[in-house]
């Protein structure tokens, strides 16, 4: 008698179906990932563990996730695509897309010198009267017609100090002291009003020229301090709260209007996630920052207030245009 070693009929098909099923789930498992409509990169100054940097992770995040990938946004931290100017130059040559700005846009619009004007406001509270005042919109919008950036809400920075390996008390201990200071023209005329000399300089190259002394100062907020380890090239931050600032999360007006409606309202809607969570962010560091630097070595300096702003007010005054002049005394008349 013949064993017949045929497969039934209905197992086969059983089979048949099976390998189908497997099939398809290869197919549809393996399905390459359709392509982003608008793949964004941003520039950053800072490093990946400041404030900023970490904020734009998360709205990278929550964009993408509310997008359903429609929007895909890359983020790049010390300058590594593009020192902050020339960042600035390549979102509106189109280039790239984002960035975080502040007064070096100053350099197109002078208005814009008021969010980090040195000597001008007194403290968070002053600076968030500006934001929200006719003034605080015009520089926002003169940002979109003249320069092609639109700000999305603000960061804010803290008071500046000045970092250095002398304890600085009072104006005459300067004395020719060489402070790094962004490309802003108001930063080099108060610290030459106050007898510095100061040098503007990339930020990504500033660790560096204070390592080997090509600076000797330079001058920022607690967060940058912290971030960038000047801690490990500075003995002492000098309490000169000198620039009460914030900076700008910016888009490219172009590529902003690139978004069809649809986008255009989820994006602006991550983007105040994103500027809550910030800020969220900025509060709780602010709290601890100051301790590690003290544990990390550095001194705080109490210095006279009261000097550096009388050294250095009627220079930077004089600087600007009659008309930046009316806008100076109507902030100052924002905070009676």
């Amino acid at each position: 008698m013949k064993y017949n070693h045929q497969i039934p009929f209905c197992l086969r098909r059983i089979t048949n179906i099976f390998m189908l099923v497997l099939v398809l789930i290869f197919f549809f498992g393996c399905e390459k990932k359709k392509d982003p409509e608008f793949h964004l990169r941003a520039s950053l100054l800072v490093n990946e563990s400041h404030t900023w940097f970490k904020a734009f992770e998360y709205f990278s995040e929550i964009l993408e996730e509310r997008t359903d990938g429609r929007i895909i946004l890359d983020n790049y931290h010390s300058e590594q695509l593009a020192k902050e100017i020339e960042a600035i130059r390549l979102i509106r040559a189109g280039v790239i897309d984002m960035t975080t700005t502040g007064s070096p846009l100053s350099n197109w619009v002078e208005i814009l010198t008021f969010c980090e004007l040195p000597f001008l406001l007194r403290d968070s509270t002053d600076m968030r009267v500006l934001i929200e005042s006719d003034i605080g919109k015009r520089m926002e919008q003169e940002m979109i017609n003249q320069i092609g950036l639109r700000p999305l809400g603000q960061f804010p920075g803290g008071p500046r100090h000045l970092t250095s390996n002398k304890p600085i008390k009072h104006p005459d201990d300067l004395n020719g002291l060489i402070v790094r200071v962004p490309n802003v023209p108001s930063f080099v005329i108060a610290w030459e009003a106050l007898g510095a000399k100061p040098t503007p300089m990339a930020f990504s190259e500033v660790f560096t020229s204070l390592q080997q002394g090509t600076v000797e100062a330079q001058e920022n907020g607690f967060a940058i301090i912290k971030a960038a380890g000047f801690y490990e090239v500075q003995k002492y931050v000098n309490l000169t709260a000198h620039v009460v600032s914030w900076t700008y999360p910016v888009i490219g007006e172009k590529q902003f209007q690139a978004f069809p409606d649809d986008l255009k309202i989820i994006f602006l809607k991550a983007v105040e996630d994103m500027v809550k969570y910030e800020h969220k962010l900025f509060l709780e560091s602010e709290r601890q920052i100051q301790n590690h630097l003290e544990n990390e070595g550095m001194t705080f300096i109490e210095v006279d207030k009261d000097a550096f702003g009388d050294a250095a007010r009627a220079s930077i005054y004089k600087s600007l245009s009659p008309e930046m002049q009316k806008v100076y005394n109507d902030i100052l008349k924002l905070r009676e």
